[in-house]
């Protein structure tokens, strides 16, 4: 193959039919034949397609993994959560068995069953439901609860969450229709009991109400370009009979409501104090303990809840399991900045007094494993500043608890050390 610069209109795109003149250069195959760089580039996106759709695909209605192996894939990612991920893996396992139902045209239908995740900020929700999807091989979208409103009201419609799915499955209906959507910040649509407005709830009970249908199945016409609908626009239409919904919140305060009704108001109870607290110990056990009621109490609408009939609490991160989060995931953190480092022909090592340290931190932060990153970010900044400069190559950086705290550089200190090596 070559390229013609020759400027003979008569040699024209065997595809798009345009002369030299108005496409620019000819890539030139067998006599005769050429492609412009328009068509070459637009054919190399179908092939990019292709390919995402044959991957997405790879998962065959006749071989759903086990959820041991589920459970055992998420262990590589996501620390800790062990009776979630049980629950999420059965959960899974069982919701694309009932596909396979539908496929055999069996005599017993098997109803869906979405899944509602609970769990303070940082625990993993978001993580077990992406880890879920890369498992499956299925088309896998994130949604904003705290963006949707009524119809007819500013914000997004509630069949933009379908509309991101369609989009990360090329637009191929079939694979999107047995895909997973995950719809964060669920607890944000909660109705307020003690609003004395006299406008409607658009963005809280309006919400609910609206994703009723589309999470028990039925056939959504969604917007191409997303937006607000219009009568003379074309739609998508959609079947979410078959499409897992995973919801999830943080559900803040909704600890204080499982106390009462247990009959623990002391939990957490100081003198001095005129209100309820749930401390930190406790907050596993309440959460571990929510039910229907308490969930209606907070500001979950019955026909919504009926909805999600597997609820899953995760639990809040200790201190070994942010240690683990440090160092043993796929993607763990140290990982990565042992790998940027290894790039830059130096070497880092963290003692298991500097991971300690630095989960401590994190826990009085309150914001689970995403303070880790903050936290190490800030450490970091002035050696990775200055490692693509270095000369010198093969020098190993260690982080003590004394850098974290600190009271040492670990720049400064791998300076000093180098010092000692010289003399």
């Amino acid at each position: 193959m070559s390229t013609r610069k020759s400027a003979d209109d008569k040699e024209r795109c065997s595809f798009c039919h345009k002369p030299f003149g108005e496409v620019g250069p000819l890539l030139a195959g067998p006599p005769g034949t050429y492609i412009c760089r328009e068509c070459a580039d637009f054919c190399h996106t179908l092939f990019q397609q292709e390919r995402r759709t044959r991957t997405i695909k790879a998962l065959p209605f006749e071989h759903i993994p086990a959820p041991a192996v589920i459970k055992s894939e998420l262990d590589k990612y996501v620390v800790g959560q062990e009776r979630a991920k049980k629950v999420l893996a059965v959960a899974v396992h069982n919701h694309y068995k009932r596909l396979v139902s539908r496929v055999d045209k069996d005599d017993v239908e098997i109803d869906k069953s979405n899944i509602l995740l609970m769990g303070p900020t940082g625990s993993g929700k978001t993580l077990l439901a992406q880890t879920l999807a890369r498992i499956l091989h299925v088309p896998f979208a994130i949604g904003d609860a705290t963006t949707l409103t009524e119809a007819g009201y500013v914000g997004e419609d509630v069949e933009n969450l379908l509309l991101r799915l369609i989009q990360n499955a090329d637009y191929d209906m079939e694979t999107a229709e047995r895909g997973i959507i995950y719809v964060d910040e669920i607890d944000k649509i909660a109705r307020t009991s003690f609003n004395v407005s006299i406008t409607r709830d658009v963005s809280g009970e309006g919400v609910q109400q609206a994703l009723l249908k589309m999470l028990e199945g039925t056939i959504s016409n969604v917007p191409p370009q997303g937006g607000r609908k219009h009568p003379e626009q074309q739609y998508i239409p959609i079947d979410t009979t078959q499409i897992l919904f995973i919801c999830g919140g943080t559900f803040s305060g909704i600890e204080q409501i499982i106390a009462r009704r247990l009959g623990k108001q002391r939990v957490g109870f100081r003198k001095g104090y005129h209100e309820e607290r749930v401390d930190e110990e406790n907050l596993a056990y309440c959460l571990d303990h929510v039910e229907n009621e308490d969930l209606l109490e907070f500001g979950m609408i019955p026909e919504f809840i009926g909805r999600l009939p597997i609820t899953v609490a995760l639990m809040p991160l200790t201190e070994d399991d942010l240690v683990k989060v440090m160092t043993e995931p796929r993607n763990a953190l140290f990982r990565q900045y042992q790998k940027f480092f290894e790039m830059e022909g130096a070497k880092l090592e963290i003692t298991e007094g500097a991971l300690r340290e630095i989960a401590r931190k994190a826990l009085a932060r309150k914001t689970g494993a995403r303070a880790l990153r903050t936290i190490v970010e800030a450490l970091m900044l002035d050696v990775m500043y200055a490692l693509p400069d270095e000369k010198e190559k093969g020098t190993t950086y260690t982080l003590t608890p004394k850098v974290v705290n600190g009271e040492e550089s670990l720049f400064g200190k791998r300076r000093e050390s180098r010092k000692k090596e010289s003399a």
